[in-house]
């Protein structure tokens, strides 16, 4: 009988601890050679994103989460704005006058023309029913240039070099 207590406990601790994993491809855009792919994972109310992008420039490249995941446009503009349920103005993530949910900042970009992002935070998650949190069919983009984080409503990053659509 004890054993199939402790089976039973460890049932529970296993099925509630959400964790869901998704890997996505970042395809080249606006006439670029960017591409790569980006790693996104939730465990316990926490979503990290790790990305790698090569045939960048070097120096500083945007990336931020856009409304919908088509990357069909050559542009890839058809991904529509920066992610921002919650309508707030656009700045650097954790601003207390405000950021989109979608504004993750700036990565460095070295001369081999590869850049490297990991974030994390408890402000999104995978697929759970809160649409103000839930990044599920929404887009990836890499920017050719930085982010000021002060340009409304974008930040002034350049062209969408890469992108990827956030989908199961």
């Amino acid at each position: 009988m004890k054993n199939y207590a402790v089976l039973f406990i460890f049932l529970i601790t296993i099925t509630s601890c959400k964790h869901s994993q998704l890997e996505v491809g970042l395809d080249a855009k606006s006439g670029s050679n960017a591409a790569g792919f980006a790693l996104l994972s939730e465990q316990d109310g926490v979503v990290k994103l790790s990305a790698t992008i090569r045939g960048l420039s070097a120096g500083m490249h945007a990336i931020h989460l856009h409304e919908k995941a088509d990357c069909s446009s050559d542009d890839g503009k058809s991904t529509g704005g920066h992610w921002n349920p919650t309508f707030a103005p656009h700045g650097a993530w954790g601003d207390e006058k405000g950021y989109h949910k979608g504004d993750i900042g700036n990565f460095e970009v070295g001369q081999n023309g590869i850049g490297r992002v990991y974030f994390e935070t408890n402000e999104w998650c995978i697929g759970c029913d809160d649409n103000t949190k839930n990044v599920l069919g929404k887009a990836i983009i890499v920017h050719q240039g930085a982010d000021d984080y002060t340009s409304q409503p974008s930040g002034a990053a350049g062209a969408r070099i890469s992108c990827a659509g956030i989908v199961e």
